[in-house]
């Protein structure tokens, strides 16, 4: 059977080589006769992976040392709750850039249990820019600036680190460890895994340490990122398989020659892509060019009429999950790290001879 290329936005996309380790030591790993899944995540050789993945994301990141990595549950999701709780006190005010339906979710989440303020708002655009940081209408003793630097479903990326003197918390979950990141820049980064560290079911989440005092009376043990800084994130059973994903992802990732070679193959990628839809009077791209994902890049065909067919012929040819968000239609290629320079050839050599037996 012939590779099949997944531009997908939700399932993990991981690479070839993760894929063929994970197979060569799925019944026995490390010589234990067990899956990873079945042994102790107390025992010594999970608690080695467990240590060698912070260290190795530490590394990949430049992680200072005054900052706490922790791998929770729950998604990117159950973080939209846990920073309210973790930061803001029952009536305290907390910013909320809104540029797609992901920083939209964590704003209606956290106003269960805080006051939100939305300082910019790009819906009026169908969420196809990011409004000029000049026009924030900032609080004045917010607790904290919360914004999603990526937007997978409208396919909107900052290009730059807003501002401020108050904790500046991102949801990172569609481009984290695509590219070099100041953290000191942040006071919380939160991503889900499944878009470039691993399977979903583990989160990331890398806290300055000042913070993890912050936490509100009665916040439930398993929402309290100190519990997990404190516990080697094994406040509970943790989700050992994602877990050991991502250890070989990280790996992977060094292999590679870490975030500036990552950094540099995505913009290729990205730049070949959206020079072909440029080049087009027969696909486009809706985002304002400053802030055009290098991640997640939606295309719409000029007769919508068409993309059943595209779609069809796509998947026909090895190219799959190109059906844009329902929010918006179209197409979306999510080209994440595990996405190879030919999975990009091939999509764009399918698409140049769509149009032209189709234009």
């Amino acid at each position: 059977m012939s590779r099949v290329y997944n531009f997908s936005a939700g399932p993990a996309a991981l690479p070839l080589q993760v894929l063929e380790r994970i197979r060569s030591e799925v019944l026995d790993w490390q010589g234990t006769g067990m899956s990873v899944m079945e042994v102790s995540h107390r025992g010594n050789q999970f608690v080695e992976l467990a240590e060698r993945a912070e260290s190795n994301l530490r590394n990949l990141l430049a992680i200072p040392e005054d900052y706490s990595v922790i791998f929770p549950q729950g998604g990117a999701t159950m973080q939209m709750s846990m920073v309210p709780l973790n930061l803001a006190a029952p009536g305290d005010k907390a910013d909320y850039v809104v540029t797609g339906s992901w920083g939209k979710k964590a704003a209606v989440e956290a106003s269960k249990f805080c006051t939100t303020n939305i300082v910019a708002d790009a819906s009026d655009k169908r969420f196809t820019y990011i409004p000029d940081e000049s026009t924030w209408s900032r609080s004045k003793n917010a607790a904290y600036l919360h914004y999603t630097p990526n937007e997978t479903i409208a396919g909107v990326e900052f290009h730059f680190t807003p501002s401020g003197n108050i904790p500046l918390v991102a949801d990172m979950s569609s481009n984290i460890l695509s590219r070099p990141i100041d953290i000191s820049r942040f006071g919380v980064i939160y991503a889900g895994a499944q878009k470039n560290i691993g399977p979903a079911g583990i989160t990331l989440v890398i806290i300055n340490n000042n913070l993890l005092d912050r936490v509100r009376a009665n916040t439930p043990h398993l929402m309290i990122w100190k519990s997990y800084a404190e516990s080697l994130s094994m406040t509970n059973t943790p989700p050992t398989f994602a877990w050991y994903v991502a250890d070989i992802v990280f790996q992977w990732l060094i292999e590679q020659g870490g975030m500036k070679a990552m950094a540099s193959a995505n913009q290729r990628k990205a730049t070949k892509l959206y020079t072909t839809i440029d080049a087009s009077d027969f696909y486009s791209n809706p985002v304002s060019n400053d802030c055009r994902s290098r991640m997640n890049v939606p295309f719409i065909l000029a007769d919508a009429r068409l993309d059943a067919t595209f779609l069809e012929q796509s998947h026909a040819a090895g190219l799959t999950n190109l059906k844009g968000h329902r929010s918006v239609g179209g197409m979306r290629a999510s080209i994440y790290n595990a996405v190879s320079e030919e999975a990009i050839d091939s999509l764009i050599a399918f698409m140049v001879e769509f149009e032209r037996t189709n234009a």
